[in-house]
């Protein structure tokens, strides 16, 4: 039996199509027929997240609990879409939330709890303030060059979780350690997870993979430059910024460099990998031969004071550490290594390949997998909307992370009981935050299911002469609602090389400037918030993180859809675009 309703809602419709009591329903982009209306309505859900979180000082689940229900409102009551499928997206948004994300944070949280207990973490602190006394290059160096590192390897959270915790331990406050965590992991995102942010926007605009690669590698390293001198700007202000003016430029051209090179002559997978290696290799060399003439001893925003009296005191309950001196810096540093070699291992496509052989269960999700239809002019042509929860344990980078934190406890001389006893007082001291991320991961696929983020993204499209610049933003404001470059440039990936071609300008152009404007809005995204909370303990404080990156996260987008500005437009820079 064969049912075929169809109503209208204004120039827009839905289809509804009943055989073997399957449910098809078609995105609605403009249910008021006013896209002005419509799009302010699509955007209730997200202000309703961030006005909680940054002006009524709700707790970050909490508003992610309101922010659902709104956006289950009007996705159901506005845009159509049944009631069942917005929980079951939603619920699909849980469980994508909780594996691979939380699975990173818990696990990451629990290597840092094992290194903490025991004194490790105290002395790996003091090898990095032995490279450097002076905590605007101690900054540099773990939240820039190291934090790229863990980028390129892992991305989805893991660089934040480590760069805050390490900078909490070397005495800066939970808000600069979690907001300059935030503003430093943004330059490396377009090519984060073994370039997974580049790979997903090449399969969905049909665009060749090592064309995007190059364009964006065009784009970023001006930043890579850029990022650095920002962030010590936002930490210690102009005066303190210029003081270690060469440093900085030694960082940021180091990374720039090799960014460049890779991204253009070999591709997306290894560019942060090696540019970060790079950089932090060329920046400890240079401080061995170079010294600011005042050392900043300050981990406050922006004041030049003794850190004496911040350093951030041991966990209630913890053990006392032992001595520093028993635990060499090598062995300190050890737990960090064996992180890095299985997050590198675990991010090897072909090691992800073998892993998901031995154990996979994939789950498409019943009554919404292939049973939502993008429409033009989102898409070209109708598509179904796959919804299928992979559950890839064994090949996620937090499994990686979780087989490093054994590794190191027992070299570190934890028994398993003891062990097995700290993973569940971190799992307890984490609870709030996973069901935070959880939450913000449903309020994304709702959004995503709904069609309210195709929304907002058309009304960016409609800014003919100006859209490099609302373009740029619009890959900002994908990763802001998502969390993620990859999925931001899933998202509006083909959208924007159909409005690029309707509008006469180069489509490599504008899909590259989704995912590098869209590493931007890494910072403010709430997922990224909540990891950085996490990473330096400072729960129920989300509002303020967010309100101190904000300015930072937008401002820079607007510098990026400058130059995407000017490569659309203006010679020299259009002698950069990949045609």
């Amino acid at each position: 039996m064969l049912t075929l309703g169809c109503a209208h809602r204004g120039e827009a419709g839905f289809i509804t199509l009943i055989f073997w009591n399957i449910m098809i329903w078609q995105q609605v982009y403009d249910p008021l027929s006013s896209s002005a209306l419509s799009t302010i309505v699509a955007g209730i859900p997200v202000a309703v997240l961030l006005m909680a979180l940054a002006f009524f000082h709700v707790r970050a689940h909490l508003a992610a609990g309101l922010a659902l229900v709104a956006g289950i409102g009007i996705a159901a009551l506005v845009f159509g879409m049944p009631a069942d499928m917005a929980g079951k997206a939603a619920g699909y948004g849980i469980a994508a939330g909780l594996f691979p994300i939380g699975w990173i944070v818990l696990n990451i949280i629990f290597l840092h709890r094992l290194t903490t207990l025991n004194g490790y973490f105290s002395v790996l602190q003091n090898s990095l303030a032995g490279v450097t006394e002076d905590r605007r290059l101690q900054l540099l160096l773990v939240a820039f060059c190291f934090g790229a590192f863990f980028e390129g390897a892992a991305g989805f959270g893991t660089p934040v979780a480590v760069t805050g915790a390490i900078l909490m331990g070397l005495g800066f406050s939970p808000l600069a350690a979690s907001g300059l965590a935030l503003i430093a992991n943004t330059a490396p995102v377009a090519y984060g997870a073994l370039g997974s942010p580049v790979i997903a926007l090449s399969a969905v605009s049909g665009l060749d993979l090592l064309q995007l690669s190059a364009m964006i590698g065009r784009q970023l390293p001006f930043f890579s430059i850029l990022v650095p001198f920002w962030l010590i700007w936002a930490f210690a202000g102009f005066r303190g910024m210029r003081e270690i003016w060469p440093a900085i430029l030694v960082a940021g051209v180091s990374f720039a460099i090799p960014q460049y090179l890779v991204s253009n002559y070999h591709g997306p997978w290894l560019v942060d990998v090696i540019a970060s290696i790079v950089s932090m290799t060329t920046l400890t060399l240079f401080l061995k031969m170079w010294k600011p003439k005042n050392i900043w001893t300050s981990t406050a925003l922006g004041k030049r004071k003794d850190d004496s009296a911040s350093q951030v005191s041991a966990e209630p309950g913890a053990a006392p550490a032992p001595a520093l001196p028993a635990i060499s810096q090598a062995r300190a540093w050890m737990p960090w290594i064996f992180l890095s070699v299985f997050v590198f291992i675990w991010g090897i496509p072909e090691v992800k390949k073998v892993l998901d052989g031995l154990w996979a269960w994939k789950y498409p999700i019943p009554g919404l997998h292939n049973l939502v239809m993008k429409v033009p002019p989102v898409v070209a042509k109708a598509t179904p909307e796959a919804a299928v929860f992979n559950f890839n344990i064994l090949s996620m980078a937090g499994t990686g992370i979780f087989l490093s934190a054994l590794v190191a406890g027992l070299v570190m001389g934890y028994s398993l009981p003891r062990m097995l006893r700290e993973y569940w007082n971190t799992i307890k001291l984490v609870k709030f935050s996973l069901l935070t991320i959880c939450a913000m991961f449903a309020v994304g696929y709702l959004t995503k299911y709904s069609g309210l983020d195709a929304t907002l993204g058309l009304a960016f499209a409609h800014t003919g002469v100006l859209y490099p610049m609302f373009g740029t933003l619009l890959g900002w404001l994908g990763v802001a609602l998502t969390g993620s470059d990859t999925a931001a440039n899933v998202l509006f990936g083909s959208l924007q090389r159909t409005t690029a071609e309707q509008i006469g300008l180069p489509p490599n152009l504008m899909a590259a400037a989704n995912s590098s404007g869209g590493v931007m809005g890494k910072m403010i995204d709430a997922q990224s918030i909540v990891v950085a909370s996490t990473a330096t303990k400072w729960y129920g404080h989300e509002g303020e993180i967010l309100r101190y990156v904000f300015f930072h996260s937008i401002a820079l987008a607007v510098l990026v859809g400058v130059l995407v500005t000017l490569q659309a437009y203006v010679y020299p820079f259009t002698m950069m675009v990949v045609k």
